[in-house]
């Protein structure tokens, strides 16, 4: 298959015995830019969905059709090995089944689905919730189910850690797991007692986001099972700003040879493969190849 190779390699980062930062991804050219910076692995978050596709906030307004034609643009950029945000899996676990379909076509190595309540119901706009702990094991087996790709990897999500306390943590992950997950995304970690008596209950590899400075340490967190450690999505925010302060500047009357920070021509030419064009040009456009 076109993905087995950067599937293979994912794989590789879980089975390993340290831990990685992924790069936050959002498109083909900032997929690149992770892949030649040498990133063993890219982030493609569902806030950074809903910011890049919609430029709405991160309130589940993306379809999983915008969301998987995304993913596909970055998958088919490079050969960045890319983890996906798929939330809730867009409705109940039929819908996991769907989501997990479009998601392994595009390309992507692994996918998590989480257990909060989303969108949120009526008079909870304001209270996040997770779903019942029997319904977050239905769509964990009914993404299992949907696989084809045996490379590709299923990570259960929870946020448990932050809503509902480590106990709670606990016996989801370990539901989670028991369904046959590869991994487990841990989101809103606070502390290292706390990620240590988690890490000590379960036997697959873990993910974290949204952790705090104290879970900064590579070192520990790869002592206790985790592979994947997210930074957060700099990168889009930071591309924001770059922009804004380009265009008010222009704006503004800066000449554009004196707007500071401007990709220069030798760095677009290599994150467009210009070379890889002008080749293809010469040899079939061309009489490279009469």
């Amino acid at each position: 298959m076109r993905w087995t190779a950067r599937r293979e390699r994912f794989r590789a980062l879980l089975s390993g015995d340290f831990c990685v930062h992924p790069g936050s991804v959002y498109d083909a050219i900032s997929a690149r830019i992770a892949e030649d910076l040498g990133f063993e692995t890219g982030m493609f978050a569902g806030s950074i969905a809903s910011m890049t596709v919609l430029g709405a906030p991160d309130i589940v307004m993306l379809t999983l059709s915008e969301f998987a034609d995304q993913a596909h643009r970055i998958c088919r950029a490079g050969d960045l090995p890319l983890i996906v945000d798929a939330d809730h899996g867009y409705g109940n676990a039929l819908n996991v089944m769907r989501t997990v379909e479009a998601l392994e076509n595009a390309g992507v190595a692994a996918l998590t689905i989480e257990d909060t309540e989303l969108p949120p119901a009526y008079g909870s706009a304001n209270t996040r919730r997770l779903i019942p702990l029997a319904e977050g094991v239905g769509k964990m087996r009914a993404a299992l189910e949907a696989r084809r790709d045996p490379g590709l990897v299923i990570m259960g999500r929870t946020s448990a850690p932050a809503i509902t306390g480590i106990e709670d943590t606990i016996a989801r992950a370990r539901a989670y797991q028991a369904a046959g997950v590869d991994a487990v995304f841990l989101a809103g970690m606070k502390t290292r007692e706390e990620l240590a008596t988690i890490a000590a209950e379960i036997d697959i590899p873990i993910m974290l986001g949204g952790a705090s400075a104290e879970l900064s340490d590579r070192a520990f967190l790869a002592d206790h099972g985790v592979r994947i450690a997210l930074q957060g999505h700099l990168p889009f925010s930071a591309g924001v700003g770059a922009v804004y302060e380009a265009l008010k500047a222009l704006r503004e009357g800066t000449a554009p040879a004196d707007i500071p920070h401007a990709g220069s021509g030798e760095l677009l030419a290599r994150v467009l493969r210009q070379d890889d064009y002008d080749r293809w040009a010469d040899d079939y456009l061309g009489d490279g190849g009469a």
